[in-house]
């Protein structure tokens, strides 16, 4: 026979308020997911005209010679590798603030729980990255410091 705790009979409740301010999460979580789409684009339109940037630059400016369309490249390709790192976090915040509106619309407990798995992909994501971030950091502290160990 399963047993089952007592924290798996506890069922919550949302009460009013709860709901008001999930509600305005949502629409403001959408609201911010547009915008984050709308930036992707600008980047990725950058990424594509960065090569012509930089290589109309190049030719305009004498020391920089057939750098500047190699230069434009590498922008480009740092420009599109940020535009997709930042498509999934957007996305995750689109898809939690969409299937929450629809949750609230149609009374579905089942989309209201999709939308906070979205939302905890959401922040995972920025996590992992942070995680990420401050051991890239951390590797420039060690190495600076080996630097000017070594610089004396």
């Amino acid at each position: 026979m399963e047993e089952i705790s007592a924290f798996e009979k506890f069922e919550l409740q949302l009460d009013s308020t709860a709901k008001d301010f999930l509600k305005e999460t949502a629409k403001w979580a959408y609201f911010l997911s547009i915008i984050g789409f709308i930036g992707i684009g600008f980047l990725l339109l950058f990424a594509i005209f960065a090569g012509t940037i930089f290589s109309t630059m190049g030719s305009s400016m004498p020391g920089m010679g057939a750098y500047g369309s190699s230069f434009g490249a590498a922008i480009g390709a740092v420009y599109f590798v940020m535009a997709a790192l930042y498509f999934f976090p957007v996305y995750y915040l689109f898809k939690f603030s969409s299937n929450a509106k629809k949750a609230f619309r149609d009374n579905d407990s089942l989309a209201l729980t999709e939308s906070f798995g979205y939302l905890k992909s959401h922040y995972k994501f920025f996590g992992i990255l942070m995680i990420i971030l401050l051991a890239i950091y951390a590797l420039f502290f060690v190495f600076a410091i080996l630097g000017g160990i070594m610089g004396r």
